[in-house]
C-alpha cells in the first residue's frame, strides 16, 4: 500500500492506497502545527488502526504540505512509523508537468497535486478549483501544461470576516437558502456568501476559459471544502472530485518509484 498525506491550512488528509490506485481509506483530522513528531506518529499509528491497517502493509510514502513548520516534523513521524522517509512533493520531484509560471518552485505543492489528479483523471484542458482554505483556480491543458493561478479568500474565511467586521451580522453556520433574496438576516448571509461564490466561480470560468482559446472547451473540475455545495448552485457543468488532490500524490509517487 501507499500513504498519501496532504497538510492543509485548516484539515490534514491521510489516506491509503491500494496498489493498482484505488483509495482504501481516507481519514480527516484536524491541522496542528504545534505537536512534536512523536505526536504526530501516535496519530498517525491511531488512525492506521481505526481502519486496521499495519504500519507493514504501506511499502511507500508521499507528503504534500502547505504548513512549513509541520512537514519536517510529519515527515519524521511517517519514517518513524514505516521505518523509510516519506518523499516529500517538493522541487526536483517528478510530476510530469510543465509548469509555465515565473518561478515554477514558488506553486504550491496543493496545485501540484490537484492539477496532476485532473491530468490523469479527465480530458484536457482542465480548469481545476480547489475550494479550501483559500480557493484557487488553476488550468492545465494539453501536453500537461500548468497555465497559471488565481487566488482569493475562501468561503469560511470570507464569512469570518463579514461577521467581524459588521456589528449586526452573526457568525453562522453555511446551509443552502431556499432563495437568492433572503427574508431574514441569516439566509440573506447565505444566499450572498453561497449564491455569490457560485456566481464567482461561474465568472472566472468564464474568464479562464477565454484565456485558453482553441484548447477549449474545459473540464471543471472541483475539491475541497465547501465545493460540492457551491458547485450545485452553478449554471456551468462541473464535476464535483473530493479525492483529486490524493489520487495526484498516487500518481506522482508512481512516476517517482
Amino acid at each position: 500500500m501507499l500513504l498519501a498525506i496532504d497538510i492543509g491550512n485548516t484539515l490534514t488528509n491521510i489516506g491509503g492506497f491500494s496498489l493498482d490506485g484505488k483509495l482504501t481509506f481516507l481519514s480527516r483530522a484536524a491541522t496542528n502545527p504545534n505537536k512534536t513528531a512523536d505526536q504526530y506518529a501516535v496519530e498517525i499509528r491511531d488512525i492506521l488502526h481505526l481502519y486496521d491497517v499495519k504500519e507493514d502493509a504501506f511499502t511507500g510514502s508521499i507528503l504534500s504540505s502547505v504548513v512549513p513548520p509541520m512537514t519536517r516534523h510529519v515527515a519524521d513521524a511517517v519514517a518513524l512509523l514505516l521505518k523509510k522517509p516519506p518523499l516529500i512533493l517538493g522541487p526536483g520531484v517528478k510530476t510530469g508537468l510543465d509548469i509555465r509560471i515565473d518561478i515554477p518552485s514558488q506553486l504550491g505543492s496543493d496545485l501540484v497535486a490537484t492539477a496532476v489528479g485532473a491530468l490523469n483523471k479527465y480530458p484536457k484542458p482542465a480548469i481545476i478549483i480547489d475550494m479550501g482554505t483559500a480557493t484557487k483556480f488553476s488550468a492545465v491543458t494539453h501536453g500537461a501544461v500548468f497555465l497559471g493561478v488565481a487566488i482569493l479568500p475562501g468561503l469560511q474565511i470570507s464569512l469570518d470576516a463579514l461577521s467581524a467586521r459588521s456589528a449586526q451580522l452573526p457568525y453562522i453556520a453555511l446551509e443552502k437558502p431556499e432563495r437568492v433574496l433572503g427574508r431574514n438576516t441569516v439566509d440573506s448571509m447565505r444566499s450572498g456568501v453561497l449564491y455569490g461564490s457560485a456566481a464567482m466561480l461561474d465568472g472566472m470560468v468564464e474568464r479562464i476559459q477565454g484565456e485558453l482559446g482553441a484548447d477549449g472547451p474545459a473540464t471543471v473540475v472541483v475539491t475541497g471544502g465547501y465545493a460540492r455545495e457551491v458547485a450545485g448552485l452553478c449554471k456551468k457543468p462541473m464535476t464535483y472530485d473530493a479525492n483529486l488532490l490524493l489520487d495526484g500524490l498516487y500518481h506522482i509517487y508512481r512516476r517517482n518509484s
